[in-house]
This record gives structure tokens, sequence and C-alpha cells, in this order.
């Protein structure tokens, strides 16, 4: 048994308006980390002499496409098969089952989903307005994990994605899951997360783009898959067909991701030589 428990039962709805629509902490946490992206990327957007009003558009892009990515990611990679029979429910913020109408939002948001989404929003992005795809991701690539964090807390609120049982001295007891003392895996991701947001804002500030376009894109998705992958084994399973299986679905997803950012890596992680407007 643990030392100590650490007791969790936060309500994960604040309050409601005229009883229809629910005001979340996890809502909340979600913007925060979408706000706290957007106004770091505008920093670096300042440093190198771009508009304000290019950004905006950007994000506009990102958003539909973190929503749109993460909603379909959870649908078709972890319950396809309730999905499947509810088609609608993919799309709409309510169910209504038996006559009766229920508002639940978009619960069920996969992050390998969101950061799909983001790369082809991005990709769309660039395309339309003639812009370098892999520099443009470099920017969003640096910010995600903070962004991530948040998102993360988000789940802690709701007592979501919870851990494996352990007697670790910090376990939490998910009061509204169970009495079991468990690892607190949301918590282990929020604080790694901000860890890369640091050691990668920490890169940027020093060395700026000095790197090759693709550079910070590769170190961003490989350490946080790479810290995904690990903290899995903490995690208990989200959906049954993951029992049989060695690696959960969290993981298997992971791995293209970390692949992908080692290739950028090692193809990119050099310092660009760039030429200084020699004859």
């Amino acid at each position: 048994m643990a030392i100590c428990n650490i007791i969790w039962d936060v309500d994960p709805v604040w309050f409601s308006i005229g009883g229809i629509v629910d005001i979340r902490p996890y809502s909340i946490l979600f913007g925060i980390g979408m706000y706290l992206g957007y106004w770091f990327v505008k920093v670096m957007y300042k440093r190198e002499g771009k508009t304000e009003q290019e950004l905006l558009t950007l994000a506009v892009y990102i958003f539909f496409g973190v929503i749109i990515g993460a909603r379909l990611g959870h649908c078709l990679f972890y319950d396809f098969n309730y999905y499947a029979s509810h088609p609608l429910e993919i799309i709409l913020p309510f169910k209504i089952h038996d006559g009766t109408f229920e508002i639940t939002g978009y619960q069920g948001l996969a992050s390998h989903g969101g950061a799909l989404g983001v790369l082809i929003a991005i990709a769309i992005f660039c395309y339309k307005y003639n812009i370098n795809y892999l520099s443009q991701v470099d920017k969003i690539a640096i910010v995600a994990p903070l962004t991530g964090a948040f998102i993360r807390l988000g789940n802690l609120i709701n007592s979501e994605i919870i851990g494996k049982p352990t007697d670790l001295p910090f376990a939490f007891v998910f009061v509204r899951v169970d009495n079991l003392s468990r690892h607190p895996s949301q918590l282990y991701e929020s604080l790694f997360y901000i860890l890369i947001f640091i050691i990668l804002w920490t890169i940027y500030k020093k060395s700026g783009n000095k790197f090759t376009p693709g550079f910070y894109t590769g170190l961003s998705i490989t350490l946080i898959f790479g810290v995904r992958f690990i903290i899995e084994f903490t995690k208990i399973h989200q959906s049954a067909f993951e029992q049989a299986q060695p690696l959960d679905m969290g993981q298997i997803l992971s791995i293209p991701f970390i692949l992908a950012g080692l290739f950028l890596i090692m193809r990119r992680g050099n310092l660009s030589l760039r030429k200084k407007n020699t004859i």
C-alpha cells in the first residue's frame, strides 16, 4: 500500500448555463494551452519580422486541424465499433438515444490524431500561401508540448486516462473511478511536456533558425512521443481490444512519430551552413 494517498475528487463540471451547457475545466485548460502556444509563436514571428495577421490565419487552420484530427483519431483508433454504428456522434456534440437528448461535447480526443490534423492543416495553409512547410511546422512543434501539458492537466481534472495501481507514496486515488491508489499518469505527461517545451524554447532562443528546417519538428515529436511511449506502461488500457496486445494503441501510434522524428533529426539536424552573400 502507498505510504500516503492523494485523494482526487475534482468535479469535471464547474457550473452549467441554463442546465444545458456545462462549463468544464478541461475546456478552459485546453483554451489556455492553445493561447499560450499562440503567444510564444507570436514571439517567434516578431523575432523573424513576420506579421501577426499571418499568424492569426494560421491559428484558425490549426484550431480546426487539431479538433477534427483529435476527434477522428479517437473515433477511428480507440472506439471504431461504436462510432461505426453512431457516425453522426463523430461530428455532433450531443447524443439522442431512446428519445432522450444529452449534450456531451466532444468527449474523446486522441493526441495522435490531433498531431496529424495539425500537420495536415499547416500543409494546406503553406500550400495556399506559398510558405516553406517545415519552417512553419518547426514553430508549432516548439510550442506543441506546452499545449499538450495543459490538455493532460484537463485529463487529470476529468479523472480520465488514469494510471495502473501502484504503492508509490505519491499515488492518486481517483474517487470518481474507484478507491485504488494509482499512477497519476496524466501528471507525469504534463510535467515531462513542460520540460520538453523548456528544452526546445531554450534551444530556439539560443540558436534561432540556424538549424535547417525540420530539426525542431524532429526533436519535438521524438521527445513527445518517446515520453508518451514510456508513460503508457503506467496507464490502464483505454479500450478492451488492447488487453491482448503487448503494446497499447497509444504506443503503437507513437512508433511512426518517433521514427519520423529521428529521420528529421538525422537528415536535417546539422547546423545550417547558410551562405553569406558571397560572389
